[in-house]
């Protein structure tokens, strides 16, 4: 089957970029052509942008080796051992020592208040719902995890020179930025 041909117009910019890849590959721009169409059909998801946003947190986290994948039961099953260890307030304490280190190691990334719950909401400690710009619900999947959220968020805050109310529901967090 002969080749289907097709002309396309592209301006100065994209034309140089199809010579630039296609010399760096060693292919040729029919090729390269071919390869991205491909592509992009399979990473058209990626047009989203919310989506494209999670991918790249997801990248961010996990591609240097720092995060785990971790299913919500096995997460549950370690906070249920966590609450029943007699030494859970040394825990507890550690537990803020890590918040306060990755305020630290991420201080030119997370930026705001908000920017913090949207990556932990990529991360499935909880789904956030912005009522405004200075109040947000945390719905956890569960109550076992909200003293790790709280405490987490309270020394983050705290580091970031964010004052905030944090109130506690049942499985829910009320998150309001106090101006």
């Amino acid at each position: 089957m002969s080749p289907t041909r097709i002309t396309v117009a592209f301006d100065s910019s994209t034309a140089n970029l199809l010579e630039k890849i296609s010399k760096e590959d060693g292919l040729s721009q029919s090729e390269v052509m071919r390869r991205a169409l491909r592509f992009y059909s399979e990473n058209r998801v990626l047009e989203n942008v919310e989506t494209r946003k999670k991918v790249y947190t997801y990248m961010d986290l996990l591609l240097n080796g720092e995060h785990v994948i971790l299913d919500v039961d096995h997460w549950l099953l370690f906070l249920k051992l966590v609450e029943s260890c007699p030494s859970a307030e040394k825990f507890w304490e550690e537990h803020r020592d890590v918040a306060r280190s990755h305020r630290e190691q991420l201080k030119a990334k997370v930026l705001t208040a908000e920017e913090l719950l949207t990556r932990l909401e990529a991360c499935n400690f909880f789904r956030v719902t912005k009522n405004s710009n200075e109040d947000f619900t945390l719905v956890l999947g569960s109550e076992l995890p909200k003293t790790f959220v709280r405490l987490f968020l309270e020394e983050y805050f705290a580091g970031m020179g964010v004052k905030a109310e944090i109130k506690e529901n049942l499985a829910k967090l009320r998150v309001a930025i106090k101006l």
